[in-house]
């Protein structure tokens, strides 16, 4: 008999600090389900935006990063970025942070006196290769939905600061 050998799990391309898990399980309390996108525009466009999950529209030009699982927070919070933003972007990993300040007034945390940002490294040479068969992530969501992946496009990790 052959042994069956188990394809290692692939790494996360965007992660939660313990700071922005935090502020995510207030927002919830507050404002009901959750996503992030974030569009690569210049300023605060640069930033992860939270919105409450179906205000901010998702479309074909959208990539479905992660569906990130916040403890204490019944649903996941989806991750999205602009595609052409993940094409700059695919070969890192990302955090989601917070860090005092304040960031657009569209995004939810904007009244708590902090900002979401995101922290971003390169991933390994070992990542990008478990990465690449699952480079295909979901793109956009049905209108007004901000969740549900129609085709495939790349589901990779993006950098930047805000």
């Amino acid at each position: 008999m052959t042994p069956i050998r188990s394809q290692p799990a692939a790494p996360e391309r965007v992660a939660l600090a313990p700071a922005a898990a935090r502020l995510l399980r207030s927002l919830r309390r507050k404002h009901g389900p959750l996503m992030f996108h974030q569009s690569g525009g210049c300023c605060d466009g640069s930033s992860p935006m939270c919105y409450p999950r179906g205000e901010f529209r998702t479309g074909g030009s959208d990539v479905l990063l992660a569906e990130l699982a916040v403890e204490g927070v019944a649903e996941p919070v989806g991750f999205w970025m602009a595609a052409d933003q993940f094409e700059r972007w695919r070969h890192t990993h990302l955090t989601v942070d917070v860090v005092p300040g304040r960031g657009s007034g569209f995004s939810l945390e904007a009244p708590e006196g902090v900002r979401f940002l995101i922290r971003s490294r390169l991933l390994t040479d070992a990542e990008a290769r478990l990465l690449a068969p699952a480079a295909d992530g979901a793109r956009g969501g049905g209108p007004g939905t901000g969740a549900g992946p129609e085709t495939g496009t790349e589901a990779a990790p993006e950098t930047g600061t805000g």
